[in-house]
């Protein structure tokens, strides 16, 4: 029951203690047990809001950054995405497989700031041998979240 908890409250953190136990099949107490055990472990980190930045006025540039990285003696690549999860302008650190082995997300201000963060902060890191920063154009769905109407992007006319 508890992993069925935990897909529901990603889907939408904002249901009541009622509406998940009538989801679930069982009473409120034992979801708000649950939900308290889950925090307690560490399972549940927090609860966030999916914003649709395209819609805030003058919203901040997003972009991927992908990063080669030497792992250290005995720490591997966690002293290294630790340091580079602690600035404010980073939203995600994931160590990943393939042609590349961290994957961060950073927000700011503008694309000249992205820029200046990678240049500034996470090139002069020893352990990071080669950087590659993807800018977001648009998001269409996010934390399970689908962000887009049924407006086409004009972009799609030109492949016609």
């Amino acid at each position: 029951m508890k992993s069925e908890l935990l897909k529901l409250l990603s889907r939408n953190a904002r249901y009541t203690a009622s509406q998940l136990a009538d989801m679930l099949a069982t009473d409120e107490k034992t979801v708000n047990d649950m939900m308290k055990d889950l925090e307690k472990q560490g399972v549940i980190k927090g609860y966030k809001t999916v914003i649709d930045w395209e819609r805030v006025e003058n919203p901040d540039v997003s972009a991927i950054i992908e990063l080669n990285v030497v792992p250290k003696a005995g720490l591997g690549f966690e002293d290294v995405a630790e340091k580079i999860a602690a600035y404010s302008e980073v939203e995600t650190v994931y160590l990943v497989s393939g042609d590349y082995d961290l994957h961060v997300v950073v927000k700011a201000k503008s694309l000249q700031d992205v820029a200046k963060f990678v240049a500034r902060e996470l090139a002069p890191i020893d352990s990071i041998t080669a950087t590659t920063t993807n800018f977001v154009m648009r998001r269409y769905k996010e934390m399970d979240v689908k962000l887009y109407d049924s407006d086409r992007d004009d972009r799609g006319d030109f492949l016609l």
